[in-house]
């Protein structure tokens, strides 16, 4: 037995699941790995955070407390061992949005559901108040939008972007974000998508919204988990729909400047899109996760529209000198994806 499945094994005999055989579950982008635990009818999800995800897993609690204060659904924690980066939580089955959907569900009815959760979740902290995380702040926005120039480019160009045209495209960068700057911030978690909610039966109204991967969640723009959720990198929402849900958010904020909104909301996703292609160069190479390249064409088609933004033109002539559509896609990549 390794000193992991030791690890595990010790921590499960401690917290009540002796002998209990973990069952591999999908994993994520990330290196935390989950399991299922079955003990005749108990069931629960075993989360194996390995260095650097332990560090977050203070974060996780926290935050899935601070959600079900606010009358949502995360996962109830059952156990904990910081140390060694293992948690026992609720077990939310495995009915994700993006199973429902593949299996033929009503899109719309989803798409509502978890619109109405979105809405449940601002409004409660706005009455209760921020709670105490980062802030989604410039040098964040950078940092990310950086991954773009850092993992893609070289990939597209067999080499390194020069110096000044890194400096230039953060400088542009930093120009285009000031218009996205909220004036009422709010809890953003930052991977708000159908990967990451699941209905749950028997549970009423947003409540039967099962909310998965929190952990990086920060205080940011409202926008932001509205273009997480409807400029999804690896599904394609219908124009219509992303205009009826775009709708129903902003009817239940009626004092919310529609048109300073909508202009933070492009802004933020051409910055989620930027970050999304260098992330998923960097799950390839760094990392063996060639599965996300499949994606990249959907997640260049999203960038482009974003980039239609008056406030996002420099950025966009950037790209053209930079990143001509000749070269938004790769070819190795491709080949990848598709092995």
């Amino acid at each position: 037995m390794s000193d992991r499945a030791s690890a595990i094994a010790g921590f499960l005999a401690a917290n009540g699941w002796a002998g209990a055989a973990p069952v591999p579950l999908a994993g994520d982008a990330s290196f935390r790995r989950y399991y299922r635990i079955i003990d005749g009818t108990r069931r629960a999800v075993l989360m194996d955070a390995p260095p650097p995800e332990k560090e977050k897993l203070p974060a996780y609690i926290a935050i899935a407390d601070a959600l079900r204060r606010l009358g949502l659904s995360a996962p109830e924690i059952d156990a904990a061992d910081h140390d060694a980066g293992l948690l026992l939580i609720e077990d939310f089955g495995d009915d994700t949005f993006t199973r429902a959907l593949a299996a033929a569900a009503d899109e719309r009815a989803l798409y509502t559901l978890a619109i109405d959760t979105l809405i449940v979740l601002q409004r409660a902290v706005a009455e209760a108040g921020l709670p105490d995380l980062p802030e989604y702040d410039e040098t964040r926005l950078l940092t990310e939008a950086s991954l773009l120039v850092d993992w893609y480019v070289p990939a597209a160009h067999g080499r390194k972007l020069p110096e000044a045209a890194r400096v230039e495209y953060l400088d542009l960068w930093r120009e285009a974000l000031r218009p996205a700057v909220p004036e009422i911030p709010t809890l953003v978690l930052r991977d708000y998508h159908v990967d990451n909610l699941m209905r749950l039966p028997g549970r009423a109204g947003p409540r039967g919204c099962g909310i998965l991967d929190f952990q990086d969640a920060v205080i940011g723009s409202p926008a932001y988990d509205l273009v997480s959720l409807l400029e999804d990198a690896r599904r394609d929402v219908p124009a219509a729909l992303r205009a009826a849900m775009t709708e129903r958010y902003l009817a239940a904020f009626p004092a919310v400047d529609r048109a300073r909104f909508r202009r933070a909301a492009d802004i933020l996703a051409a910055q989620r899109n930027s970050k999304i292609i260098g992330l998923f160069v960097r799950l390839w190479q760094r990392d063996g996760k060639p599965a996300y390249l499949a994606h990249l064409p959907r997640v260049w088609r999203l960038l482009e529209r974003d980039l239609a933004e008056p406030a996002l033109a420099p950025l966009a002539r950037w790209l053209d000198r930079h990143l001509p559509p000749a070269l938004r896609w790769l070819p190795d990549a491709a080949a990848m994806s598709a092995a």
